[in-house]
């Protein structure tokens, strides 16, 4: 396992005290499955008080002392930063995920340690003097199995939590929750013990399984058949919520959904805010299906206006899962016009329309949006993988130069003084007036717009 050498200098400090630095967590579990090593989290056994690792840290790089009190401090070296922190235990003392007394104690053996973490796969390590790997709790076996299993019963369900992480994790590395872990987790949300949880921690771990994993709906169905749907009633009503089998073959509108969930997961960018915008919109997008889902005699079903319908349930659910105003507010016309795409690609739409929809919604995003959503099931179009009202609605779109934003006005307040307007409420109108003008492609430059406010405003 290649280490940072400042790691190693840490490790050769500590031995001169008869103290060792042993790699922990994430970073002993990525190395075994491959994957690439962002965060080095470094437990130290073998020293009595806390204060003298830091001493020893702060003579080679600042040492931030905020977690001080849970056993941890930050230690940053060379632009990077490093967690070393002691062996603890933890004992839940309330409800939810906050109230925990943390017992530090350098004397501890790593099994101990180990036993407080939250599955096999997360409680391995590595000495560093050494290069010995440390697993009491055969993790290695079960990353070989693609099995995620907890370590302890009484440790795991005090941190409620842990629920939400075997959902991400099983997410990110398509792994199977081991069947004791499984009857173990069900049982926590059973019991109502998830209520207490902070909506903070749940949507940190609902970010981690949207951006992190292949295919989040792995995560999804688990959070279905342990239960948890429960607190998501937006979700769990999209549950045998019938779909029109022509256009929708592959079933109810929960099956659309994770489909279109993993496509979306297809097309991320790497560009962190906006994936995971379009990742929420597309989990939303047929949430109104739910209510405004309609089966005539005939047997025919419909879902008219189930886009606008949607609007509410999405706010509902996201204002569950975070306080993030702006973001919820960039979901909604996603939401809304989801289904614009193919119909204005149907109709053949005119460049004044595709203009307005630039007003309302950011059009670059909405075509992946749609795409997802086109894929996202099981008709011979979309086992093609061309999604071409897209194409040809993003073509349009550039060639307009709305793809991105809609038109900047051609006129402003200021111009209008400049034509001899004092400023007044009546500048909202002369200026709406213009825009929409300039929407429907009747003015095309500053002179025209002038020339139009004028014939208009000043006869």
């Amino acid at each position: 396992m290649t280490l940072p050498p400042i790691i190693h200098t840490i490790s050769q400090l500590l031995l001169k005290q008869n103290a060792q630095a042993i790699v922990v967590g994430g970073a002993v579990r990525d190395y075994f499955l491959d994957l690439p090593i962002k965060d080095y989290d470094i437990e130290v056994y073998g020293l009595e008080r806390i204060e003298e690792l830091e001493k020893l840290l702060s003579a080679y790089g600042s040492v931030n002392l905020v977690g001080k009190s849970f056993g941890v401090l930050k230690f940053s070296y060379q632009g990077e930063e490093y967690d070393f922190s002691f062996p603890r235990v933890e004992e839940s003392i309330g409800e939810g995920h906050r109230l925990f007394a943390v017992s530090c104690d350098g004397k501890l053996s790593f099994e101990e340690a180990s036993r407080r973490r939250d599955f096999t796969i997360n409680a391995m390590g590595y000495v560093v003097y050494s290069g010995e790997f440390l697993d009491p709790f055969h993790g290695q076996e079960d990353i070989r199995e693609s099995t995620l299993r907890h370590i302890d019963d009484n440790s795991f369900v005090e941190d409620p939590l842990r629920v939400y992480r075997a959902m991400q994790f099983c997410a990110r590395f398509e792994y199977r929750l081991a069947p004791n872990t499984q009857k173990l987790c069900a049982t926590m949300v059973s019991e109502g013990m998830l209520q207490s949880l902070p909506k903070e921690r749940i949507y940190t771990e609902w970010v981690k399984l949207l951006l992190k994993a292949p295919k989040p709906s792995i995560g999804f169905e688990l959070m279905r058949r342990l239960g948890v749907l429960h607190y998501f009633p937006e979700l769990k009503a999209l549950i045998n919520t019938p779909q029109s089998p022509l256009y929708h073959p592959e079933g109810d509108v929960w099956i659309h959904t994770m489909m279109s969930l993993d496509q979306m997961a297809k097309l991320k960018t790497g560009e962190t805010k906006r994936d995971l915008k379009l990742l929420f919109a597309t989990l939303c997008h047929d949430l109104g299906k739910a209510q405004n889902t309609t089966i005539d005699a005939s047997g025919k079903i419909r879902s008219i206006g189930h886009e606008y319908a949607g609007i509410k349930p999405t706010e509902s659910l996201l204002y569950r899962l975070t306080n993030e105003r702006s973001f919820i507010e960039s979901i909604l016309p996603l939401v809304e016009h989801h289904l614009a795409p193919s119909q204005f690609y149907a109709n053949s739409a005119k460049s004044k329309a595709i203009r307005r929809l630039s007003t309302k919604v950011t059009i670059s995003e909405l075509v992946v949006v749609a795409k997802a959503d086109f894929l996202g099931r099981t008709t011979q179009e979309a086992q093609l993988g061309v999604y071409r009202a897209g194409e040809w609605l993003e073509e349009q779109a550039k060639a307009l130069q709305v793809a991105y934003k809609p038109p900047t006005a051609l006129i402003l307040g200021r111009d209008l003084i400049t034509l001899g307007f004092k400023p007044s409420e009546k500048f909202k109108e002369i200026l709406e007036f213009s825009y929409t003008l300039q929407l429907n492609g009747v003015i095309q430059n500053k002179e025209e717009a002038l020339l139009a406010v004028k014939q208009h405003f000043c006869n």
